[in-house]
């Protein structure tokens, strides 16, 4: 089933305008998804807000954003103020600034969208802009408003078409140094080292995504097809509580782990 656009516009360089369209490059569809449920009545339960003072519920039309400026006072922002916050971006995503790719870091990266032409008659110009920065390895930056927020996006040549990645801002990243800084100097041991590239490259594959399928997912669903089998003919046996693995000892030689471990791999490609 085709997705539909999750945003609609403007792709613009300088004069170079093209009709754009952009989805999300990741979904969690199929992801199992649970309601909450009234145990006795199995009916499901629904949220509403309440007037925290009154306890009385707000009806939809009277909810409205509120920037705290001090104890129990407030200032009201209407939602068509909050749509005209950034007006200019909301529609068109214009490239003002180009950067070597390598230059930003995976830790900036937040979310990524697809932007394809909208109008056969757009793809030229979109051809052209996209061609242009991989010629050069080089991505644009841009600002779009998305859910009434501005972000900052990065625009990356992928194939045929563009990747846009929302970009974390500044205040969003912590320094790494911060966390590594605790870490000692020590070098690794030369005996351990070729071992180790051992064992990389005997467990070395090409990137297949069934390297991170969600285990708990498959899990989840195993569970609920047991429980439908359940309900069309009720099952007399009781299920064994499988016995506990021993915990695994916290002390080990890791000399002899890595060569138990090569020794192992290079029996089984064998």
């Amino acid at each position: 089933m085709a997705v539909r656009p999750y945003w609609k516009g403007y792709l613009k360089l300088s004069l170079v305008t093209c009709p754009v369209q952009m989805m999300p490059a990741t979904s969690e569809n199929e992801k199992v998804r649970f309601h909450t449920l009234n145990r006795e009545t199995q009916n499901r339960v629904v949220s509403h807000y309440v007037d925290s003072v009154t306890g009385k519920e707000v009806r939809q039309e009277d909810e409205v954003k509120g920037y705290q400026r001090g104890e129990d006072e407030y200032i009201i922002l209407e939602d068509d103020e909050l749509e005209n916050v950034a007006l200019d971006s909301s529609k068109t995503i214009d490239i003002s600034t180009f950067t070597p790719r390598d230059t930003i870091e995976w830790v900036w990266l937040d979310t990524p969208y697809y932007l394809s032409p909208n109008d056969p008659v757009g793809q030229e110009a979109f051809s052209v802009i996209r061609d242009a920065m991989e010629s050069q390895d080089m991505v644009g930056i841009s600002r779009l408003v998305i859910t009434r927020r501005e972000r900052a996006v990065m625009l990356e040549p992928r194939g045929k078409g563009i990747v846009l990645w929302t970009l974390r801002y500044g205040d969003e990243v912590r320094d790494e140094e911060t966390y590594f800084e605790g870490i000692g100097d020590e070098t690794a041991d030369s005996d351990m080292l070729p071992l180790i590239e051992q064992l990389i490259k005997k467990q070395t594959q090409h990137w297949n995504p069934k390297m991170v399928v969600d285990p708990v997912q498959d899990r989840l669903l195993d569970i609920i097809a047991a429980k439908k089998k359940a309900l069309k003919k009720p099952s007399k046996a009781k299920a064994k509580t499988p016995a506990s693995a021993p915990a695994p000892s916290n002390v080990i030689n890791i000399m002899d782990a890595l060569k138990k471990s090569v020794a192992a791999e290079t029996r089984t490609s064998k």
